[in-house]
């Protein structure tokens, strides 16, 4: 959340950043809410201040013999207790109001974040891979359409057995799966990060730390309590981003400046609802509700974070790099910043099958498969997260800042549309062939059961 100092002393400074983000966000209600709820703790505090004299004047009255006097500064004392247990009730109703009330105010930009709209505003920073793209077919076959024929994507028995936004992989398919996810994780390695495996199931308290809640509760997958029992018995989300629990591993916690920078990266399942998407994207695997991913996540001190954010930026363009996929970066404006984020900057890989409107002189389209976000200590303000300068000093918050390294469908729909051959079969990064036993194409493979076969071999 955003600091309650800045809100209080410069009010017009986050109006501005509010408004250029396209918020619609009540500021007056809030400043005025921070200041009932200031004059009731003060009053609570002159209360209190009071009855302490008068308790240490019962005693003097005692000692004095002065009963009379005694009897009448005890119920003073017992009408300030009343009133203060008012006051307090009140004060602890209001803060509990600014308190979620803050919760929905988001991350406030940097002032280098392009002002603008949306993300036809956002700008473009640069290419990479352009200049020597390998000879593809004049005709690219979709993925999803690729996938099906070659039977390494299998839309149709996930939805059965899921629902619509899952899918099967089978085959050579799973296996580029696997051999994406080892490859990412080598790389980073090398970068210096250390592996984490963390809990997939998080609580509700994790989520409103990293900023998930409650803004995204909708987009998440909520687990039931057992049986007929309701969500409260367990308060338990599935992971939407390693991001989550990774992050909160050190709520509430001091880190020391030898710990800084702290890098971890972790690879899971993601769920997703995405509900504000509804209609997007209805085949293929650009859009759906669980996939693969490998997060990386960074704790630094606040004077290194947008060194920080431009290195992060980095490792990730490292692996579409590795690869050999043709890929932009792309600075998000303002109207289109994340909720949690002061600066982001989006890497988008080339995908060529989709001729879309918005994609590059060489036709297809891009696919963002990966966000470099500076959250400032947006984050750690929630979780709790902070550092020890020295040790003989007061604790700070951190900075926290995360990317993909990369999201992993996109990534393969990337390879199986660029690395396409014109007899359609794929042929395998050179990157990933150890990771695959040495395979250098991706053939499919034959369909089982009676839906592969015509109607007149049914019959």
């Amino acid at each position: 959340m955003i600091d309650r100092t800045l809100l209080r002393e410069q009010p017009e400074t986050v109006r501005e950043a509010l408004d250029h983000r396209g918020d619609d966000i009540d500021l007056d209600g809030l400043i005025d809410l921070d200041e009932r709820w200031r004059e009731l703790k003060a009053r609570g505090d002159e209360l209190r201040h009071e009855r302490n004299e008068i308790t240490d004047r019962i005693g003097e009255l005692v000692a004095d013999g002065k009963d009379e006097e005694r009897e009448a500064a005890i119920e003073e004392s017992k009408e300030l207790k009343a009133e203060i247990e008012t006051v307090e009730a009140e004060a602890a109703e209001l803060r509990d109001e600014l308190d979620d009330r803050l919760l929905e105010i988001p991350q406030l930009p940097h002032e280098s974040v392009p002002i603008g709209d949306d993300e036809s505003d956002n700008v473009e920073d640069r290419r990479w891979g352009f200049d020597e793209l390998r000879t593809i077919p004049d005709e690219i076959v979709p993925h999803y359409d690729l996938g099906e024929e070659m039977d390494i994507i299998d839309e149709e028995r996930g939805a059965k057995t899921t629902g619509s936004g899952f899918y099967f992989l089978k085959g050579d398919g799973a296996r580029l799966e696997h051999a994406l996810i080892q490859f990412m994780l080598d790389v980073h390695r090398e970068q210096g990060y250390v592996d984490i495996v963390p809990p997939v199931p998080i609580t509700s308290e994790s989520m409103r730390g990293t900023g998930q809640l409650p803004k995204f509760a909708d987009d998440a997958y909520r687990l039931g309590g057992r049986n007929d029992e309701p969500y409260d018995d367990d308060d338990l989300w599935l992971c939407p981003t390693a991001e989550v629990p990774v992050t909160n591993m050190y709520a509430d916690d001091i880190l020391l400046t030898d710990d800084l920078p702290l890098k971890h990266q972790a690879y899971t399942p993601n769920f997703r609802r995405e509900a504000g998407e509804h209609g997007t994207e209805t085949r293929g695997i650009v859009r759906v509700h669980q996939f693969n991913k490998v997060e990386l996540v960074n704790f630094v001190e606040p004077a290194e974070s947008y060194d920080r954010l431009e290195t992060l930026l980095g490792e990730a363009e490292e692996v579409l790099r590795r690869l050999d996929l043709p890929y932009r970066v792309l600075e998000l404006c303002t109207g289109d910043l994340g909720f949690k984020a002061t600066k982001q900057i989006d890497l988008e890989v080339w995908a060529p099958a989709d001729d879309m409107d918005d994609g590059p002189d060489e036709g297809g389209r891009w696919l963002e498969v990966s966000t470099a976000s500076n959250f400032e200590d947006f984050q750690a303000r929630r979780a709790g997260l902070r550092y020890r300068p020295e040790r003989h000093e007061s604790a700070e918050y951190l900075h926290t800042l995360n990317a993909s390294g990369v999201a992993i469908p996109r990534v393969m729909v990337a390879v199986l549309e660029y690395y396409q051959n014109e007899d359609g079969t794929v042929t395998v990064p050179e990157a990933l062939r150890p990771y695959m036993g040495g395979q250098e194409r991706i053939e499919g493979h034959e369909k089982v059961g009676e839906s592969a076969l015509g109607a007149g071999e049914r019959e």
